[in-house]
């Protein structure tokens, strides 16, 4: 009895097979009276043993750099829409597969996709829970999350236009996303946070491999905004955007990290590269089709503002940043090269997330790789690339491409 206790009280979900979401699925449905008790009995030790595992510290404050393989990873999870678990069910999934698929697939899945490609950052670009369908915001925000604190990974994330729509409000929810174990996420950046609109903004820096020259200068910057909900201006319907406030602290950010790792010592010649990850799309994203974006593919409409922000344009006169991620569009995930800057959807990778039967949920993963010196050890950065992982039975690898290039020196 004590163990059943101990499982109900518990906010995290683990899955007891990473072979198959739909497996997990299958034996662990609350509503299912096929599951038997052992199957059950199993499960219950198994999320026993998750909730009383040692709490790893805070994050916060964490030194990132690139691995003694000269490279830095980073897997992005779009829209995964969680709810309540395994009693919320799937979207758009096939016929064979609906009676037993819940969000717990969603959890699968990650797990799987964390496990084959152990990045060194995991960053979850909004609409994390589906809030009109959560009972409590914090629980389901918790399960959301529970394979990338139990990997032990650090991770960070910024809000899309559903996850307030529960119990708690945007800058509650960075509230408390900020106390979780390994996150990144800052509510907002402290030297802006007088005045700048929304809640999740933030700056990651990428420092060089250990014991190479630039091991304390960023070779790498990772920008997180929040692109809002919904427009509250009078007369502006349909989605938010990013606002001036923030671009201003983007572009006053980017500056300085360019000061830093044009100075001593190491001195480096123009900017890092950076990269963008937000959750509702830009206006420029309708540019691209299934026909001129370099990899992936155009199912629906891009949702965006009804205005035009003008980051695009901010993020191209600063140059430094060489790609932005978003979701929010669950059937877009093509990216696609304009002035000079790549505009990259992550793809759909919730279960409770809208979808397309037979069309696999999916994450995106981003590799930057180090120049190699002649001496042998690690220098700036040389190239970025990206593919995605399906969740299908083998997390097929597709849309391998190179998003950027150094150029000669």
């Amino acid at each position: 009895m004590q163990l059943l206790i101990t499982f109900l009280q518990c906010e995290t979900r683990l899955q007891p097979n990473p072979s198959s979401s739909f497996f997990l699925g299958a034996i662990t449905m609350a509503d299912n009276k096929r599951t038997s008790m052992f199957n059950f009995f199993l499960l219950s030790v198994s999320m026993v043993g998750l909730c009383l595992a040692p709490v790893a510290a805070s994050a916060q404050g964490r030194k990132l750099s690139f691995g003694v393989n000269g490279q830095f990873k980073i897997l992005q999870v779009a829209d995964m829409h969680y709810a309540n678990g395994a009693t919320t069910r799937c979207q758009n999934v096939l016929s064979s597969q609906l009676a037993h698929c819940s969000d717990l697939n969603t959890t699968a899945f990650m797990s799987r996709v964390i496990a084959a490609e152990k990045p060194d950052l995991i960053v979850f670009t909004g609409d994390n829970i589906f809030g009109s369908d959560v009972k409590d915001a914090v629980k389901s925000m918790n399960a959301a999350f529970a394979p990338a604190i139990a990997a032990k990974i650090p991770w960070v994330a910024v809000l899309g236009n559903h996850d307030q729509q529960s119990t708690l409000s945007r800058e509650e929810l960075m509230k408390h996303i900020v106390k979780l174990p390994n996150t990144l996420s800052k509510v907002n950046p402290p030297e802006a946070a007088h005045y700048i609109d929304g809640f999740g903004n933030n700056n990651l820096q990428i420092h060089g491999a250990a014991e190479s020259s630039l091991h304390n200068k960023s070779v790498l910057n990772l920008y997180f905004l929040d692109s809002g909900d919904y427009s509250s201006v009078h007369n502006i319907k349909g989605y938010d955007w990013i606002k001036t406030s923030q671009q201003f602290w983007f572009d006053q950010t980017s500056k300085r990290l360019q000061r830093e790792y044009n100075k001593e010592p190491n001195p480096q010649q123009g900017a890092a590269p950076g990269l963008a990850y937000f959750h509702i799309p830009l206006r420029e994203f309708w540019f691209f089709n299934s026909k001129n974006a370099a990899k992936g593919v155009r199912q629906e409409e891009t949702g965006s503002a009804t205005i035009n922000s003008g980051f695009f344009t901010t993020l191209v006169t600063r140059g430094d940043v060489k790609s932005v991620f978003v979701g929010h569009d669950h059937l877009n995930d093509f990216c696609g090269e304009l002035k000079g800057l790549n505009l990259c959807y992550g793809g759909g990778f919730g279960y409770h997330a809208y979808g397309k039967a037979g069309w696999q949920r999916r994450a995106r993963v981003v590799v930057a790789d180090l120049n190699k010196k002649g001496t042998g050890s690690w220098g700036d950065v040389k190239s970025i690339r990206t593919w995605k992982r399906l969740d299908d039975q083998h997390l097929s690898v597709i849309d391998e491409q190179v998003l950027w290039t150094r150029s000669p020196k």
